[in-house]
């Protein structure tokens, strides 16, 4: 009796592992004749998973949809594996519980092995902190924004929201249109990909009206009703969405934004810069403009001194002051 209960289970692992599985291939990986395949088979059809058979040369069985849900199953370096990432999960702003309960629910179905083996990581393993690149805390996403804004791409299905750059700090003209960032009016937008950078959410849209892509913050948006109403995709210009992100963002998806001239040519900054830092613009041989960005004039006065270059800043205002500031600061340290 246990060895068919054994023999069920590994049935079951095997049909939710790829999409169909011919009966020769089943009962050779589960050391059994073809004859004691069906017969699991029923069996299991008996329990109400809905196992589907393909007749005919190409004949398979798969699971099918149904009304009851089989197990997860997982073999043990998937469901370590799978318990040590919602401990890890449970740092990410804005899923924290939901990651939280998923590996209580884990924890109490592992076998005491595989718990020990989860626990022996957990507890040899010290987290640091988990903000140490600015002075501004992490932005927290609504788990259900991230879901309904991924169900509208997976549907393809315009997306209407409030956009709001809290308190924005520099003087930077906005754009003025209704599919562009830090307009006054809800946006409405064909939305085609999240992307996760920097502890920070963001959606690759396209305007329905102008047509111009742009980079949203998820934690930034604020959803309106639904609008049920469907979208033909267009091809991604370049088809690289994470290098959009990464370049968008430097003019316009931060709380701050900054130009700043630095007596060196475009070639020599961008070679001392990650290039999600910002974007460079060549003056002239020896000279070149950074417009970069940040969640805070801290952040910014700070990563601008790290270039190792000579600068100027002119804007915004308190960005000029906390370039002072920290000179001040240095000089009185050397002294």
């Amino acid at each position: 009796m246990l060895e068919t209960a054994s023999r069920l289970l590994s049935l079951l692992a095997l049909l939710q592992s790829r999409p169909a599985w011919p009966g020769s291939e089943l009962a050779e990986r589960l050391d059994v004749s073809g004859r004691t395949v069906r017969n699991d088979i029923d069996r299991l059809r008996e329990l109400g998973y809905p196992i589907e058979a393909v007749r005919g040369p190409a004949g398979h069985y798969r699971m099918g949809a149904g009304a009851k849900l089989p197990p997860l199953l997982l073999d043990d370096e998937e469901a370590v594996a799978v318990a040590i990432g919602l401990r890890a999960g449970r740092g990410v702003a804005g899923i924290e519980d939901s990651a939280a309960r998923a590996l209580s629910k884990l924890e109490q179905v592992l076998p005491h092995r595989l718990r020990r083996q989860v626990t022996a990581v957990h507890e040899a393993v010290t987290e640091g902190p988990a903000n140490t690149g600015t002075n501004v805390p992490d932005p927290v996403v609504d788990a259900a924004v991230l879901a309904t804004v991924a169900a509208a791409i997976r549907d393809t299905e315009l997306l209407r929201f409030d956009y709001r750059a809290p308190d924005r700090e520099d003087d930077l003209p906005r754009r003025n249109d209704s599919s562009a960032p830090f307009g006054d009016w809800p946006v409405l937008v064909e939305p085609y990909r999240l992307v996760s950078w920097e502890r920070h959410w963001y959606l690759v849209a396209r305007g329905l009206e102008t047509g111009a892509w742009h980079t949203y913050r998820v934690d930034w948006i604020s959803l309106r009703m639904a609008t049920h109403r469907r979208f033909t995709p267009s091809p991604f210009p370049g088809g690289d969405y994470t290098s959009f992100v990464l370049r968008d963002v430097a003019t316009a998806g931060w709380k701050v934004h900054a130009r700043i001239t630095v007596s060196a040519p475009a070639e020599e900054v961008l070679a001392r810069i990650n290039a999600a830092v910002g974007v460079v613009e060549a003056v002239d041989e020896s000279t070149s403009v950074l417009v970069t960005g940040g969640d805070s004039l801290e952040i910014i006065a700070v990563y601008v001194g790290m270039l190792g270059l000579d600068f100027h800043v002119t804007e915004p205002p308190g960005l000029v002051e906390h370039v002072r500031v920290l000179g001040e600061r240095y000089l009185r340290a050397a002294g």
